[in-house]
């Protein structure tokens, strides 16, 4: 009999046991803080290790603070890349503008981060794993609330019971989709598709970005220390769900849309024939109406990705975990799930609005676009540096609840 079976005589017993479904940013992070509340917590993930590698990625404004009460800062400060330059291009290569990439993305060089995505995944990952359970190469593939708990029944076999269910497995969620029905109510398509890949680093960039555009496609190289990146982005009419989950279909959808383009475009190509590690989807953004049912709550991009185009995927997933692992510090998960959209879902949808400012940045779709957005670009390389934008740190951090923790 798990703690919320018991008699309460009225009064909600507190939970204190969970599963977390995905192992990236928001589930190590909410998993740390609720083992800091007491909470016995598993952590479930599909793939056999925490994944390693990836592109760059920001920490900025309000999840700076979570890092620090983490303990991270310190190694994630070593782990900073400090990109540069950030350099447009047109046609077969002419300059349009060299610029500081703070001037793009609203980040303040000196204080923000930016971070291999492996980095931090395995700080995160190396901050909580020995605290709580792990089940790697495993997920769920069903939830029962019909009783004192969610019964959770895994692909690998066997079934167990949880007073608490959060799911963090990103903004293709399937624990979402077993509670919260299909995606597509969720899901806001922004117009765009992407691919990202590495590859040899055939222009000897260092720290740096070097991007092409033409109306409704754009290509960079995101070079970070020894390792590129290249991210191929086009509009497209509609989701591309027929390319999800198939590689070659993908292949054959970007070489398509990038047909006789110049540059080295054809180079990044040749790359994408050969790719193993070709990751592929819609940019997009996932609004939920609510964020948790039952015993059940959604946190990270499986609640409110934001997409790339506003360079607060990662923040917002740290942000969101620290403030649902306080919200049920003390156990009644009724009042902590309401408190924490509550206190959270103002700041989340300011930065999902930032969509529209990365859009016009980096997507233009039309000529008239692109020749308004290069001039901009020009204007913007001879401003002062940034000062930050004040939605990255709408959000003041409330303390860690002092919470005692229960004899196991």
């Amino acid at each position: 009999m798990t703690l919320t079976d018991q008699p309460n005589h009225g009064r909600v017993t507190p939970a204190r046991t969970v599963l977390v479904s995905g192992a990236s940013i928001a589930g190590p992070t909410v998993a740390y803080w609720l083992n800091r509340y007491g909470y016995e917590v598993t952590v479930v993930e599909r793939a056999p290790a925490p994944r390693s590698g990836g592109y760059p990625i920001d920490i900025r404004g309000t999840a700076l603070g979570v890092v620090e009460r983490m303990g991270l800062l310190p190694r994630l400060r070593e782990a900073h890349i400090e990109m540069e330059r950030m350099t447009f291009y047109e046609g077969e290569g002419d300059v349009v503008a060299t610029l500081r990439p703070q001037s793009v993305t609203g980040g303040v060089a000196g204080r923000d981060l930016e971070v291999r995505r492996g980095d931090l995944t395995d700080a995160l990952y190396g901050s909580v794993r020995d605290d709580v359970e792990f089940l790697f190469n495993d997920s769920i593939v069903s939830l029962d609330q019909s009783g004192h708990g969610v019964d959770v029944t895994f692909k690998g076999g066997g079934s167990r019971t949880f007073d608490l269910v959060i799911a963090a497995d990103g903004m293709h969620s399937h624990t979402r989709e077993l509670v919260f029905g299909p995606e597509e109510p969720f899901h806001r398509y922004l117009g765009y598709s992407f691919g990202i890949l590495s590859m040899p680093n055939l222009l000897g960039l260092k720290n740096e970005v070097a991007m092409w555009n033409d109306p409704g496609r754009a290509a960079a190289f995101y070079a970070t220390g020894d390792e590129v990146n290249a991210l191929l982005t086009f509009a497209y009419p509609e989701t591309p769900f027929h390319a999800f989950g198939n590689l070659q279909a993908q292949r054959d959808l970007i070489s398509e849309i990038f047909a006789g383009v110049g540059w080295v475009v054809p180079d990044m190509l040749a790359a994408l024939r050969e790719a193993d590690d070709l990751f592929f989807d819609a940019v997009a953004q996932i609004r939920a109406p609510r964020w948790s049912s039952g015993r059940v709550a959604l946190v990270g991009d499986s609640a409110f990705a934001p997409s790339f185009l506003t360079g607060q995927g990662t923040s917002l997933a740290l942000v969101g975990a620290y403030m649902l692992a306080a919200s049920l510090a003390h156990g009644d998960y009724v009042e902590g799930f309401a408190a924490y959209e509550r206190d959270t879902r103002g700041f989340v949808t300011a930065n999902q609005d930032l969509v529209g400012e990365g859009r016009i940045t980096l997507m233009p779709t039309t000529a008239e676009d692109l020749r308004r957005r290069d001039e901009r670009l020009r204007n913007l390389s001879e401003m002062p540096p940034s000062e930050g934008n004040p939605v990255h740190s709408a959000l003041v951090l409330p303390e860690p609840p002092v919470v005692e923790r229960p004899s196991r």
